[in-house]
């Protein structure tokens, strides 16, 4: 809906009064991890391992769908670093325009001009990802205006890597020829399941990053069994609301890839129980297997994983916002930041 959307108010906001000259925010997205030894991690050595200055690596949602909030929030991420746990940092932003016909997971609505989305990811030194997750393209689709532009756009923009998220095999092989500056990640729209799906994944050389389906975030013992180039793939999606026990969920994802593609069909219907209320974080750090921020400091890191993905994009701004408070900002500086984001630059989040 418009009002979960992110507003400007007739009062112009003074957006700048938080920024300081230009300078990288973070590590590239490129392939620069903190990990350790393949092993057996006993409870002795996780927890010293959760001592350590390990680095989490965030995938953030909403590259063009939120492009206002970042505009307010990347300023305090930098300028306000006391403010914000410093075991992690941002890895990338990611979302996709409305109508992209390559487009999958969710329908994007992002609207904002991708030249200035371009140039905030730059400015801050972050690698933006294309969410072009449709499962359900065909040679003629590939000849796509908008998604070509898009890409050839992101592929040329220097310092940072710029990345894409994809399903299709078809696009894999067009983006690797006609962009191969472009990294690619495997989505979760594949809803790898089963382990052995995901260790077959990570074996690719295509990939960069892999993002599994949320119900293997707690298969320790298997997970723990790769080797480190491949955890250094794994990307995992921590705040999913989704029943654990869903069948459709790959069925929900295609129908939103009909969608895109301007196809006329009617919406995907969920019956998982309690489906009717909508995503809510609360009811999503219930789901069994939600990763938080403990999670990833006592658990994931000392394992030697240092990817993990905040999903969001089809949510209200509001939200989005929770969510980087609670998996960045120290809780003592939570408050600030809300202040910072609701009264100082008079965004309207709701």
């Amino acid at each position: 809906p418009d009002r979960d959307r992110v507003k400007r108010r007739s009062c112009a906001p003074k957006h700048n009064a938080h920024r300081k000259p230009p300078e990288s925010c973070n590590k590239p997205s490129g392939g620069f991890f903190v990990g350790r030894k393949h092993g057996t991690i006993g409870e002795n050595e996780r927890e010293e391992g959760a001592m350590k200055q390990e680095k989490a690596y965030y995938h953030l949602p909403g590259l063009f769908e939120f492009y206002e909030l970042y505009r307010e929030f990347l300023p305090l991420y930098r300028g306000h670093r006391e403010y914000f746990y410093d075991w992690c940092s941002i890895g990338s932003i990611y979302g996709a325009p409305a109508d992209c016909i390559w487009g999958g997971g969710r329908t994007g609505f992002g609207g904002h001009d991708p030249k200035e989305v371009l140039a905030l990811m730059q400015e801050y030194g972050i690698s933006a990802r294309l969410t072009f997750s449709n499962s359900l393209l065909r040679e003629e689709h590939l000849s796509d205006r908008k998604c070509n532009a898009l890409c050839a756009l992101f592929a040329q923009s220097g310092g940072v890597e710029n990345g894409v998220i994809l399903h299709s095999e078809l696009l894999l092989d067009y983006l690797r020829t006609h962009y191969p500056q472009l990294y690619l990640v495997s989505s979760t729209t594949k809803v790898l399941t089963d382990f052995r799906q995901l260790r077959d994944e990570t074996a690719r050389e295509e990939f960069r990053y892999v993002v599994p389906d949320f119900r293997l975030n707690k298969a320790f013992e298997q997970l723990d069994s790769l080797t480190q180039p491949q955890k250094d793939k794994v990307e995992f999606l921590c705040n999913e609301c989704c029943w654990v026990g869903c069948r459709d969920r790959k069925r929900c994802y295609e129908n939103v890839s009909r969608k895109n593609l301007g196809e006329d069909c009617p919406d995907h219907i969920c019956t998982a129980p309690g489906a009717g209320e909508g995503y809510r974080f609360s009811k999503a750090m219930e789901n069994p297997s939600f990763i938080g921020v403990e999670d990833i400091r006592r658990t994931f890191l000392p394992m030697g994983f240092s990817n993990f993905k905040i999903e969001g994009r089809g949510l209200g701004s509001a939200l989005v916002l929770e969510f980087l408070l609670y998996y960045m900002v120290r809780p003592e500086y939570q408050l600030h930041v809300r202040e910072a984001i609701y009264l100082d630059s008079m965004l309207d989040l709701f």
